[in-house]
């Protein structure tokens, strides 16, 4: 999933800090919180056992904004290294620097293959992975395409039928060659490119919570722009509360998920779009048509242990729409979703039916649960 936040360099330059929270009641963790009463509303829920020793600190990378917060003694001295790591995985990764494993990839594909690090392995081929269990749905090869409409420089522009049927040759993940013996990765054809930014926040929450677990960690959450992920419970041994926003009113959300050691990622067309002769946008393509997928859905929430695989989930399944998605789920056993529909409809999966409150019938939603 890619989220984009925009913040001033004034406003960050006053976020990059971090902080002791002490006997205060720290907000729970949501993945998108508004200013309205609705989110003090959902902010109480998060304010049970909070404790001293609670440190959060808030950074910018991977083009979000990130806030870390640790129940742990040496809180301090761990939202440093969990800083530093998300900076490491951010330079192998990113698209714009000219010396990252992706570029590097990029700038050779279709002339020679590229040895990279073992985290860019290990995401390339989970990535491919996922693409294929989706029937690629999710694809991070689809950059050439993104950038055509212009959602990686905000310069927007509709491309033409002529110009999508060049590119789309372009975007087939089969065409990504990984040698795992040999730590390479080629990309087939002139052209292509591949692009981490729907899988890449999710791979670095996982990260960030295996490196926080082996140091004793057992309460904390991470959110990374719209990743959000928990480790054990709040202090208190209650469960995290995540509150899912209301696709139609940033300042307002659909309800509330509980989640433990568990992470929460949404992807939503309402997230980043532009619009010409009235007609909205959004960045979320389907790689069938290179166009903006029109699925009938307006966010889809995964909820699933493994981060790396939430992040791509949410994408390839607002891709796939409400019916296929649905029937994608009912083949798997380890994430549940939160879908929101143009139609006006909360649609949870019923693994969450004891762990999600629908709040949005004052907004005319309607809700009901899924079952396999």
């Amino acid at each position: 999933m890619v989220v984009f936040t925009f913040i001033s360099v004034s406003l960050l330059t006053a976020f990059m800090n971090w902080k002791k929270i002490i006997a205060i009641g720290l907000t729970g963790c949501f993945l998108f919180s508004g200013c309205a009463e609705q989110r003090q509303n959902a902010q109480k829920m998060g304010e049970e056992g909070t404790q001293e020793d609670s440190y959060e600190s808030t950074t910018f990378a991977m083009d979000t904004v990130m806030t870390f917060h640790i129940v742990a003694p040496d809180g301090e001295d761990l939202l440093i290294e969990a800083e530093q790591e998300v900076k490491r995985l951010e330079k192998l990764f990113s698209v714009t620097d000219e010396d990252s494993d992706i570029e590097q990839i990029n700038d050779n594909a279709g002339d020679k293959a590229v040895t990279v690090s073992a985290d860019t392995l290990a995401l390339l081929k989970a990535g491919k992975q996922l693409g294929k269990a989706t029937n690629n749905a999710f694809d991070m090869a689809i950059y050439p395409i993104v950038k055509a409409w212009g959602f990686t420089e905000n310069e927007y522009t509709i491309p033409t039928q002529e110009t999508l049927d060049t590119l789309l040759p372009l975007t087939k993940v089969s065409d990504v060659t990984i040698d795992e013996e040999a730590s390479t990765v080629y990309l087939e054809k002139e052209g292509m490119a591949v692009d981490l930014g729907g899988i890449a926040k999710g791979y670095a929450s996982d990260k960030l919570a295996e490196l926080l677990k082996k140091k004793g960690v057992k309460s904390a959450w991470l959110s990374l722009g719209g990743n959000v992920c928990a480790i054990g419970t709040k202090p208190d041994g209650s469960p995290w509360r995540i509150a899912v926003q209301n696709p139609a009113d940033e300042n307002d959300y659909v309800g509330v998920v509980e989640i433990s050691d568990a992470c929460a990622v949404t992807s939503g067309g309402y997230q980043r779009y532009f619009e010409e002769n009235g007609k909205k946008y959004h960045h979320i393509i389907d790689p069938a048509t290179g166009k903006p997928a029109e699925s009938g859905l307006t966010s889809v929430t995964i909820i699933c242990k493994d981060g790396t695989k939430a992040d791509a989930l949410s994408t390839a399944l607002y891709v796939m729409g409400l019916d296929d998605a649905l029937a994608y789920w009912k083949t798997q056993d380890d994430f549940e979703v939160i879908f929101v529909t143009e139609a006006g409809e909360v649609v949870a999966t019923e693994g969450l039916k004891d762990s999600f409150t629908f709040d949005g019938k004052g907004n005319d939603y309607t809700y009901r649960v899924a079952k396999r």
